[in-house]
């Protein structure tokens, strides 16, 4: 288990949910890796807890899909098939061409702005090699497209698959050779919601997500042949 696991109290959650937490970020983030054990007396060690929130984390966990247990094993970090890559991406595609286009025809200049700033965010965290912050940085270029579309029901439906995008996402710009073609890609997407351009925003975005896939599954061939 990595030395970044770490435990964030919060006043205001319960501890069996703090936990929850903090091990769903671990493993979404990669500082708890694919086929790592989830041993309950090592974790409450480790976060200063008792085994109670550790069990009952896991079972959470285990529902969500991100841990799984093996008979005379015990829980472990799930791995990313293709097939819970290609769920997540087809939801995320559809999702993410309807924000676009909303983007496109809506977003006024001040959230125009706001893009063009998260745009440049993201090529100075390249330059930094920090994952995460990258990662965050990407997040940022696409929540100012969502709330370009000024609609509270889909921000809604993209931020609740946020967490199952987030591992995938850093999975991908763990491939230094993509980290140009998603900044071309954000310029694209910027360019197309400047000229007011619903057909180029749909078919940068498409491209977008597209590679994410297809650049991941590559990976995931590789490393199970």
């Amino acid at each position: 288990m990595t030395n970044a696991l770490n435990i964030t109290v919060n006043e205001y959650m319960p501890l069996r949910d703090v936990v929850f937490h903090t091990l769903r970020q671990a493993i979404l983030k990669g500082e708890l890796e694919p086929g790592e054990r989830l041993m309950e007396i090592r974790l409450a060690k480790r976060l200063g807890v008792s085994r109670t929130p550790i069990r009952e984390a896991i079972r959470k966990l285990e529902l969500e899909g991100l841990v799984i247990m093996i008979p005379r094993k015990g829980a472990e970090v799930a791995g990313i098939t293709e097939k819970n890559l290609r769920d997540v991406l087809e939801v995320r595609r559809s999702l993410e061409e309807l924000a676009i286009e909303l983007a496109v025809k809506r977003m006024d200049e001040s959230g125009i702005t706001r893009l063009e700033e998260a745009r440049i965010g993201f090529r100075e965290a390249l330059n930094s090699n920090d994952m995460i912050r990258i990662a965050q940085a990407d997040e940022r270029f696409h929540d100012a497209i969502y709330a370009g579309t000024d609609n509270e029901k889909l921000i809604q439906l993209l931020n609740n698959l946020r967490d199952q995008m987030y591992r995938y996402r850093l999975e991908y710009i763990k491939d230094t050779g993509k980290r140009q073609i998603i900044m071309d890609e954000h310029e694209s997407i910027l360019n197309a919601v400047k000229t007011r351009d619903v057909e180029l925003g749909k078919r940068a975005m498409r491209e977008h997500i597209d590679n994410q896939e297809l650049t991941i599954s590559r990976k995931l061939s590789g490393e199970s042949a």
